[in-house]
C-alpha cells in the first residue's frame, strides 16, 4: 500500500509539474496585414528565432487573407478567444483594429504594433521599423538619384503606395511631401494605391504609365507594390525610360536590378523586425518592459517616447553592388 501511495504521489506530483510547464509556456500572436506576403513571412523567421531563445515561447504566425481591417478583427477575435497572452500586429488600419484590442488589453492580453501602428489607446508598445522622416526622405533620394541617372534635370514622379488607411504607409508619404524642397529634381504627380496585392499593383502601375505619358520614376514604399511595379515597367517595354524604387525585399527585387527596371531601393531587415516585435511583446507578458524602454533580445533595448513608440533601425540600401549577397539572405 505504501508502494503504491508513493508511486501515486510520485505521478501526481508529475502530472502537475507537466501541468504548469504547460500553462507557463507563452503564447505571442504575429498577426500580418496579409498571408503570403514575403515581407511577413521573413518577419516570422525572426519571431521563431526569438521563440527559440526565450525558450518558453510559442509564436503562432496568423493573419487574414485580404488586406482589410474586417479581416483582420475576424482574426484577432479569434485569438482572443484562444486565450493568447500576446498579440503583435502590422495593422490594416490604425484606429478600427482599436475596439478589438482594447476588449484584448481588458482580458489580460498585451498588445505590440509593429511595422504598421495601431493608435494609441488600441496597443501598449509600437515598434517602427526605422525613423519615419528618415524612411520618408529616403525614398525622395532614390527618387532623385534614379532621376540623375537618367540625366533628367526634372522629372514626374508617382507614389504607388498599399491601402488608403496603412498607417506606415501614410506616414512615409507625409514625410516624403516636407522633403520634396530639398530635391527639386523631383516632381510629386500622384498617389496610388495598390492595397499591398500584387494584381492590383500590377494593374495600378499599367494604369500610371498610361495617364502619365512623362513618368520617370515609380516609388513604392511597399514590398508587394515595388516587385508588382517593376514586372510592368518591364513587361511595357518601359525599362531605361522608368525606374522603379522604394521599399522591397532583396531576394523579390533581385531580378528588377539585373533586369534594369530598378536601380536601388531600401528595407530594414523584416527578419530583424519580427524578432524584436516577439521579444518585446514577451518583455510585456513577463512585466520587464518600462514606460521608457523595452528589449528587443540580440538587438538591444528600444527607447520608448511618451506614447510607447519607439524606432529599431535605419533603412539599409540595395543596388547591384550588393543584391546578390543578400538576397541569399532574404
Amino acid at each position: 500500500m505504501k508502494i503504491k501511495a508513493i508511486l501515486g504521489c510520485t505521478l501526481t506530483v508529475a502530472a502537475l509539474s507537466l501541468s504548469s510547464s504547460a500553462l507557463a509556456e507563452v503564447k505571442i500572436a504575429l498577426v500580418a496585414k496579409s498571408l503570403g506576403n514575403g515581407f511577413f513571412e521573413a518577419a516570422n523567421v525572426g519571431a521563431q528565432e526569438a521563440a527559440k531563445e526565450l525558450g518558453d515561447v510559442k509564436v503562432i504566425y496568423t493573419g487574414p487573407t485580404t488586406t482589410t481591417a474586417e479581416a483582420q478583427i475576424e482574426v484577432l477575435n479569434g485569438l482572443i478567444a484562444q486565450g493568447v497572452d500576446a498579440i503583435a500586429i502590422s495593422a490594416n488600419d490604425p484606429d478600427a483594429v482599436v475596439p478589438v484590442l482594447k476588449k484584448a488589453m481588458q482580458r489580460g492580453i498585451k498588445v505590440v504594433s509593429w511595422d504598421s501602428g495601431v493608435a494609441k489607446d488600441g496597443r501598449q508598445i509600437h515598434l517602427n521599423p526605422s525613423n519615419n522622416a528618415l524612411i520618408g526622405e529616403t525614398n525622395v533620394k532614390l527618387a532623385a538619384e534614379a532621376l540623375k541617372a537618367m540625366n533628367v534635370e526634372k522629372g514626374d514622379v508617382a507614389v504607388l503606395s498599399a491601402t488608403p488607411t496603412s498607417t506606415n504607409q501614410n506616414i512615409w508619404i507625409a514625410e516624403m511631401k516636407k522633403v520634396l524642397p530639398k530635391y527639386p529634381s523631383v516632381n510629386l504627380v500622384t498617389v496610388a494605391y495598390g492595397d499591398d496585392l500584387s494584381d492590383k499593383s500590377y494593374r495600378e502601375t499599367v494604369g500610371l504609365l498610361k495617364s502619365y505619358p512623362d513618368l520617370k520614376v515609380i516609388v513604392s514604399p511597399s514590398s508587394v507594390g515595388i516587385v508588382a511595379a517593376a514586372q510592368a515597367v518591364k513587361d511595357q517595354g518601359k525599362i531605361g525610360q522608368v525606374y522603379v524604387t522604394g521599399l522591397g525585399l532583396p531576394s523579390e527585387m533581385a531580378g528588377a536590378i539585373k533586369s534594369g527596371a530598378s536601380k536601388s531601393f531600401a528595407i530594414w531587415n523584416p527578419i530583424d523586425l519580427g524578432y524584436a516585435a516577439t521579444y518585446l511583446a514577451d518583455d510585456l507578458v513577463k512585466g520587464s518592459a518600462t514606460k521608457t524602454e523595452a528589449s528587443m533580445g540580440k538587438l538591444g533595448k528600444v527607447k520608448l517616447d511618451a506614447d510607447g513608440s519607439g524606432a529599431m533601425a535605419e533603412p539599409f540600401v540595395y543596388d547591384a553592388s550588393n543584391i546578390d549577397k543578400f538576397s541569399k539572405i532574404f
